[in-house]
């Protein structure tokens, strides 16, 4: 009796596990290696920044793309250029956010 009721248990359990990752992959479609668009959209923020001289030496912005969310990284002199960054950003065809963790440089002297 106790055998019945551990496999039921276990079925239980398994069937709970696959309807919950069954439900993460539905709202994350594509979660685990990005989506195919990630590369793309990377590239193609990358090439917007390199047209745009506030956003070159020696301001830096990093761009990483997951599972089509921009995560911007690096540093910029002025709040003007961040919020530039994150404008060219979205943009782009297919982003769905972009995480702005871009900080200010602060230079002193003239």
């Amino acid at each position: 009796m106790r055998t019945r009721q551990a496999r039921l248990a276990v079925v239980i359990i398994l069937g709970a596990a696959l309807a919950a990752c069954a439900a993460y992959k539905a709202q994350h479609k594509c979660a685990n290696g990005g989506c195919p668009d990630d590369a793309r959209i990377t590239a193609e923020v990358q090439a917007l920044f390199n047209q745009h001289t506030e956003l070159q030496p020696p301001n830096h912005v990093y761009v990483m793309t997951l599972d089509s969310v921009v995560y911007l990284t690096g540093k910029v002199s002025t709040d003007l250029q961040r919020e530039t960054a994150v404008s060219l950003a979205r943009q782009v065809s297919g982003v769905r956010s972009v995480n702005d963790n871009i900080s200010l440089t602060y230079r002193s002297g003239p």
